[in-house]
C-alpha cells in the first residue's frame, strides 16, 4: 500500500496566503504548511491495547510590519484573507524585535535537494500489529524476563511547505517507521526494566521487530541483582544510548540563541579548545535517509555540512538568521520553523569515531562505571554543572563485573568534554549520534 502527500496544491495555497498578507499591509511574511498522517499500534501481553490514527493539516503565517512581528496558525479551511488581516493587526501592536527578519533573498535555495527522506510504503494496522506482537514475544522469550510493559509499532509521513514574500516556495516529504518494546525482570523491590526501539525514514531500513524485542529483554535481564559501589572518582564509559545525551548537551551549549541570551557555559569559547584533542563534531543535513536530514532549513536556505568542533576546537555556533544577527554573524542555515518563528538547531549531528574499540577502552579500566541509563535532568546549561542518577555495570580489572544501581554521577560538562575519548563504534541511528564515550575522572556517588 502506498500513499502520497500532494504538495503542489499546498504550495499554491501558501503563495495565495503570502499575497493576501502583503495586501493586508505586511512588509514581509512567510507561510509554513505542515500536512501529516500517522498510525500507531501498541500491544501488551499479547493483545492489541491501542490503535491511534491522526491527520494534521496546519497553516502558520508570520508577518512583519517593520520590526514588529506576529504569527497566527489555522487550518486550511479558514478564510485566508481574514487570517492575513488578523495577523497584520496583531503585528502592528506588538513590541519591536530588532533581530526579526526573513532570510535575505540572495541566500534562498534555488532548488530542493533530494536526500531520500520519503518512503511511500504505508504500513496498515495489520502490519503494525504483527511487528509489535513479534517484538513483545521476542522480549518475553529472554530468560529472566517475566513481564512486558508493552510494545509498539508506528508509521507516519509528512509534507513541509515554505513560502516567503521574498520569493521562495519549496516543499519536501518525510516518512517515519518505528518499532519499540519495554520489558520487566524480577519482582517487588528487585524489579528491573529496560527498553529498545528503532526508527527509520524507510521501512526497509527498520530493524527486525524480533531483534528489537530481544534486545529490550536482554537489556532488562542483565540488570538483575544490582549492587551499590563505594563513592569516588572513576572513569565512566557512556554507552551509545547515553553518549548521544552528552553530544546533545554540547549542541545546546553552542546554540546561537543560548549564546546570545548568555545562558550557555560556552558563550565565551569561540575559537577555543572545548573538547579533547581528537574530538570532532560534524553536522550533515544531506545525509541520505538521515533522521535529522533536511534539504532546506526553516527559512529557505540550503544548509551545508558543517564541522562545529574540529580536533577539540570550537569553530561555529548553531545559527538561524535572528540569532546570527544578534551575534553580528551570518546564519549557517540551521533554522527550524515552528508556528511562531524560527529557532536554531542541528540536523544530523555526530562525533567522529575514534580509533579504539569500546571493548579495548573497557579492558584498559581497572575500576569504573559502564553507564547505560541516567535519571533526571540535572544539567545547568549556564554553569555546565552535571549531576544525574545512574544505572549501569561496574568494571573491574578490564571486564564488566556486575550491574549497579542507585548511584549518581557528577562533574562539569567543560571538564567532561576535555576528558572525553571516542570509541570506533559510531552508528547512525538518531538525529544526534555518538560512539561509546569514555570520560575520565567523574565523581560516582554510591554508598
Amino acid at each position: 500500500m502506498t500513499e502520497q502527500v500532494e504538495l503542489s496544491a499546498l504550495e499554491d495555497r501558501a503563495g495565495e496566503l503570502v499575497d493576501k498578507a502583503t495586501k493586508a499591509g505586511a512588509d514581509q511574511c512567510d507561510v509554513v504548511i505542515a500536512r501529516s498522517a500517522s498510525l500507531g499500534v501498541s500491544v501488551r501481553e499479547g493483545e492489541i491495547e491501542n490503535t491511534d490514527r491522526s491527520e494534521v493539516d496546519e497553516f502558520a503565517l508570520r508577518v512583519f510590519c517593520g520590526k514588529r512581528v506576529a504569527s497566527v496558525s489555522a487550518n486550511q479551511s479558514d478564510d485566508l484573507a481574514a487570517l492575513a488581516e488578523r495577523a497584520v493587526a496583531m503585528a502592528k501592536v506588538s513590541p519591536e524585535d530588532p533581530h526579526a527578519m526573513l532570510a535575505p533573498k540572495e541566500r534562498l535555495a534555488g532548488k530542493i535537494a533530494d536526500v531520500d527522506l520519503y518512503d511511500a510504503t504505508v504500513s496498515d494496522v495489520s502490519a503494525l500489529s504483527e511487528r509489535a506482537l513479534a517484538a513483545e514475544e521476542a522480549g518475553l522469550a529472554v530468560e529472566g524476563v517475566n513481564k512486558s510493559i508493552g510494545a509498539g509499532a508506528s508509521w507516519g509521513m509528512s509534507g513541509f511547505v515554505l513560502a516567503t514574500s521574498t520569493g521562495f516556495v519549496g516543499s519536501y516529504h518525510t516518512s517515519r517507521n518505528s518499532v519499540s518494546a519495554a520489558m520487566i525482570a524480577g519482582d517487588g523491590t528487585a524489579m528491573q526494566r529496560d527498553y529498545d526501539y528503532h526508527s527509520t525514514t524507510h521501512l526497509e531500513d527498520l530493524k527486525d521487530a524480533k531483534e528489537i524485542g530481544r534486545s529490550a529483554g536482554e537489556r532488562t535481564a542483565r540488570k538483575l541483582n544490582p549492587r551499590q559501589v563505594d563513592s569516588g572518582a572513576f572513569p565512566v564509559v557512556f554507552d551509545r544510548r547515553q553518549s548521544t545525551g552528552i553530544l546533545a548537551s554540547l549542541a545546546g551549549a553552542i546554540n546561537g540563541a543560548s549564546v546570545a541570551r548568555k545562558t550557555s557555559f560556552l558563550r565565551e569559547a569561540m575559537g577555543k579548545q572545548v573538547a579533547a584533542s581528537g574530538v570532532t563534531v560534524i553536522c550533515d543535513p544531506h545525509r541520505p535517509r538521515g533522521m535529522g536530514s533536511r534539504p532546506v532549513d526553516g527559512e529557505g536556505i540550503a544548509p551545508d555540512k558543517i564541522t562545529f568542533v574540529q580536533d577539540g576546537m570550537l569553530r561555529e555556533w548553531v545559527l538561524d538568521c535572528a540569532s546570527a544577527d544578534e551575534l553580528g554573524l551570518v546564519s549557517n542555515a540551521r533554522a527550524t520553523r515552528s508556528g511562531s518563528g524560527t529557532a536554531p538547531s542541528t540536523t544530523n549531528l555526530y562525533i567522529q569515531p575514534g580509533e579504539r574499540s569500546a571493548q579495548d577502552i573497557i579492558s584498559s579500566i581497572q575500576s569504573g562505571l559502564y553507564l547505560t541509563e541516567t535519571i533526571g535532568h540535572g544539567i545547568n546549561m549556564v554553569t555546565g554543572d552535571y549531576s544525574k542518577g545512574a544505572d549501569g555495570f561496574w568494571i573491574e580489572n578490564g571486564e564488566i563485573a556486575y550491574p549497579v544501581s542507585e548511584i549518581t554521577i557528577a562533574g562539569n560538562l567543560k571538564d567532561m568534554f576535555m576528558a572525553m575519548t571516542a570509541a570506533d563504534d559510531l552508528e547512525f541511528r538518531y538525529a544526534t549520534n555518538a560512539p561509546t564515550l569514555l570520560v575520565e575522572g567523574m565523581t560516582v556517588g554510591g554508598r
